[in-house]
């Protein structure tokens, strides 16, 4: 009797290939990221939805007072949205980053690549779970603000809230497990989360509009693929931008789709993954 499942055929004698997407393995890839931080959601998701809204009353505190507007809305809820999508790229990048790392420095690196796995299907799985977690943190905090007095937070534009919100997140996994591919411990894990990722965040209009800064540093900002992220995503709940919201989420899909061709071949190579 013949147990192979349907979906495998021999090329070789005792080499079975799946001729098509290993649907069951992706799954058990994917579940097993997510229980891996949901097993410590005080620290992955509560813990990051709580930090953010201490930044939400401090400078609505320190910045908010005698009712300040920016870009026409409060500046309580100009800063929301910006808070909230910053909360979802970091625990993005922070998931991703440290899938393949903790293998490698574990030693237990072969439980990724030995399993009938293929290169797109184990970034799915490990760019999936970044997503989970970034949504998971992002409506966390969003339900938090929701019940926050004086912050408005309902969404003028859910697609577009939708589309940057996804964007950016997988643009996150992405470059996290780029750095996990690279990084051969914590330490340059960290490096890349203290000097790329949290001042590409911080300095991304976040908390103020580029319209109030010099030509000279508009075009910087322009240059920093995280304003789009946070432009787009507050221009879902505000209905006004500091960017061309079309011009944003295209960019966006571009960048996507060459950190995943840069992923792809770096796991295709196994440059720091195989001995």
């Amino acid at each position: 009797m013949n147990d192979q499942p349907s979906n495998w055929v021999r090329s070789s004698p005792g080499v079975p290939v799946i001729r098509t997407v290993n649907w069951g393995g992706l799954k058990t890839l994917y579940v097993k990221e997510v229980r891996r931080f949901f097993k410590v959601q005080l620290q992955t998701i509560w813990a990051p939805a709580v930090t953010t809204m201490l930044f939400l009353v401090i400078f609505t505190v320190a910045l908010g007072r005698e009712g300040r507007t920016v870009m026409g809305a409060p500046f309580a809820d100009f800063v929301a949205p910006g808070l909230i999508v910053m909360g979802m790229l970091q625990n993005a990048f922070a998931n991703s980053s440290f899938s393949l790392l903790v293998g490698k420095i574990q030693g237990t690196i072969v439980d990724y690549l030995m399993p009938p796995l293929s290169v797109g299907e184990l970034i799915t799985g490990l760019v999936g779970a970044a997503v989970t977690r970034a949504v998971l943190v992002g409506f966390a905090v969003w339900l938090a603000m929701l019940l926050w007095p004086g912050v408005h937070v309902i969404p003028q534009h859910p697609l577009a809230v939708l589309w940057f919100g996804l964007m950016g997140s997988a643009m996150l996994g992405f470059l996290g497990l780029i750095t996990s591919v690279w990084a051969e411990k914590f330490d340059h894990a960290a490096a890349v989360t203290n000097f790329v990722v949290a001042p590409l965040s911080l300095l991304s209009g976040t908390f103020y509009s580029i319209q109030a800064l010099s030509p000279l540093f508009q075009g910087i900002s322009h240059a920093n693929p995280f304003f789009y992220v946070i432009s787009g995503f507050r221009y879902g709940f505000l209905g006004t931008a500091d960017s061309p919201v079309l011009f944003g989420a295209v960019l966006l899909l571009v960048i996507n789709l060459g950190l995943c061709a840069l992923c792809y071949a770096l796991l295709r190579s196994g440059w720091k993954l195989k001995p």
